[in-house]
């Protein structure tokens, strides 16, 4: 019998670090049904893909991982000597990353009140975001707690292939909502999520938004899955 409950991912983190050979998360979503491999959260620096690297190079000063997670991103900054703090909304996540020594507290992006140098959104973590209207109050959101000179760095994608027919032709209904606002639920054994909205955003678009609210934002990387990483920096 399954139960909801709002901590799936936490509890996956959790059964893993302790031993549990269970190696994936099911994700439901619009588009179907996928897994999330739960050792995939927990990669060295060797085993990231060229964005995620990418980003971890250029982080500076005091440094924000948003939705931390397993700490994966954090945990080999704090290797390398740098002033990180890690976030997430989840409980089991933040124990994980304490068991693993990791500078990490259970706090909400929306009411974090320190400033600093970098803000860090990888594994698409503006994702938190749900939909366009979103993302900007995050953005909005992030140049509060930016430091003068400060910078996102964050990863997304363009999921517009998924509606490709094999025509070429585009299937997306443009009076519908963005076609990168996503239902997703996810399930651990007999836990399940309840229904959430997670936020994928093609760099044209996240530009015109992040320039509207006074951001530059540049292209910095892309990747071989329609997916890229940005910087956003306050326009001077």
């Amino acid at each position: 019998m399954q139960q909801f409950n709002e901590d799936v991912i936490g509890e996956a983190l959790l059964a893993y670090l302790d031993g549990d050979s269970t190696p994936n998360i099911i994700v439901k979503s619009s588009f179907g049904e996928d897994t999330l491999s739960i050792p995939y959260l927990y990669r060295t620096a060797k085993q990231l893909p060229k964005i995620e690297k990418t980003a971890l190079k250029l982080c500076k000063g005091k440094i924000l991982d948003v939705g931390a997670g397993s700490g994966c991103h954090s945990l080999i900054l704090q290797k390398r000597k740098m002033n990180v703090k890690a976030i997430d909304v989840s409980k089991g996540a933040v124990e994980v990353m304490k068991k693993r020594r990791i500078n990490a507290f259970h706090i909400d992006f929306y009411e974090e009140t320190n400033q600093y140098d970098t803000l860090l959104f990888l594994m698409n973590g503006v994702g938190i975001a749900g939909t366009l209207s979103g993302l900007k109050i995050l953005l909005t959101k992030a140049k509060t707690v930016l430091n003068v000179g400060g910078q996102i760095l964050l990863d997304s994608s363009d999921i517009a292939y998924m509606f490709i027919e094999a025509d070429g032709s585009m299937r997306i209904d443009l009076n519908a909502a963005y076609y990168g606002e996503v239902s997703y639920q996810m399930q651990y054994k007999n836990l399940q999520s309840k229904p959430f909205d997670w936020l994928f955003i093609d760099f044209n678009l996240l530009k015109n938004i992040a320039n509207s609210l006074e951001f530059e934002c540049d292209l910095l990387v892309e990747g071989p899955h329609f997916d890229y990483l940005a910087k956003l920096s306050i326009k001077k």
